[in-house]
């Protein structure tokens, strides 16, 4: 069967002009905000007023763009020289859209797209959002190939031992022992989880997994602590909020690792290395360190490889 691959993500800004196209396709999405469509349109339009002037500074301070498309080419680079198979990114809110590389599958004759989110954790705000997005797509241009959804990775044993990797990496040469590691998902409304979303629970499987892979490898912090970023207004979100948990510090040794990003971005770039290390320095911390995401390390690579060619035997 004539296959193809497509990496499903939120995506970036490409260029500081970019950014209002990527707030207003994000909360326009039926998934993010829940209610009914006009009072979605007026949230939206509330929340972009707000916030539009200072995103774009955050992005500025990061070049102008935001890290996660270059980063995405890289890993499509890499994957191709093990997959022999067409690769594209699929964005949910900034271009690359999907309707480009659907448009191609339709003319080469793909027959199977094989979607991997690059969400490690299944939650409608995400997997399930861009899932919609590409039948969606595919609906309007009257293509109907198989789609092949990839099944949530959080916690499976070679993906634990990537993160893992990560957090090593970020720790070499410093005694474990003396930091808090505190692994950062991206926070949601207590009102999607109670809806059902299986993103809280998922999270917590993936923290839980993280700390059993240490200890069986002898690694032992201080303390290991899952938290949530990223809080949107004033509603209760998953807790506890990793701004509460800095600003009260009962140790001032941390390492912070993006437990819900397979690549870098804005909120891992800016938010966790930029201004929440503010506050570190503010309070004094004797060391703040942010590790990177897995990116396109060896084993996360590899990852995506095989769960590829078991769609494929």
């Amino acid at each position: 069967m004539n296959r193809a691959l497509l990496l499903l993500n939120m995506g970036g800004p490409n260029t500081i002009d970019e950014v209002e196209l990527f707030l207003r396709n994000m909360f326009s999405d039926k998934n993010i905000l829940t209610m009914d469509r006009y009072t979605r349109e007026l949230v939206a339009s509330i929340i972009i007023g707000k916030r539009l002037d200072d995103v774009k500074e955050n992005y500025a301070l990061l070049g102008g763009k935001s890290p996660l498309p270059a980063l995405t080419e890289t890993l499509i680079s890499k994957l191709k020289e093990q997959l022999n198979l067409p690769i594209y990114a699929a964005m949910r809110y900034v271009p690359p859209f999907a309707d480009e590389s659907l448009i191609r599958c339709q003319k080469e004759g793909v027959e199977e797209l094989i979607l991997f989110p690059m969400y490690p954790q299944y939650s409608t705000t995400t997997t399930l959002s861009s899932l919609e997005d590409i039948e969606q797509r595919c609906e309007t241009l009257g293509y109907d190939p198989k789609i092949t959804l990839i099944d949530p990775y959080y916690d499976d044993y070679d993906y634990i031992e990537a993160c893992s990797e990560k957090i090593l990496e970020a720790m070499e040469g410093k005694d474990a022992r003396e930091y808090d590691l505190l692994l950062s998902a991206h926070g949601l409304p207590m009102s999607i989880i109670h809806a059902g979303d299986p993103y809280q629970n998922q999270v917590e499987g993936n923290a839980s997994a993280i700390k059993t892979y240490l200890r069986g490898k002898g690694i032992v912090f201080h303390d290991i602590k899952l938290v949530y970023q990223s809080k949107v207004g004033s509603s209760a979100w998953l807790e506890p909020n990793l701004i509460d948990v800095l600003r009260n510090p009962t140790h001032r040794k941390v390492l912070i690792y993006p437990l819900a990003f397979t690549l870098d971005n804005s909120e891992t770039i800016f938010e966790l290395d930029i201004e929440h290390r503010e506050i570190a320095e503010k309070l004094k911390y004797d060391d703040y360190i942010v590790a990177s995401c897995m990116n396109d390390s060896d084993k996360f690579v590899q990852l995506i490889v095989d769960r590829v060619h078991a769609c494929t035997v």
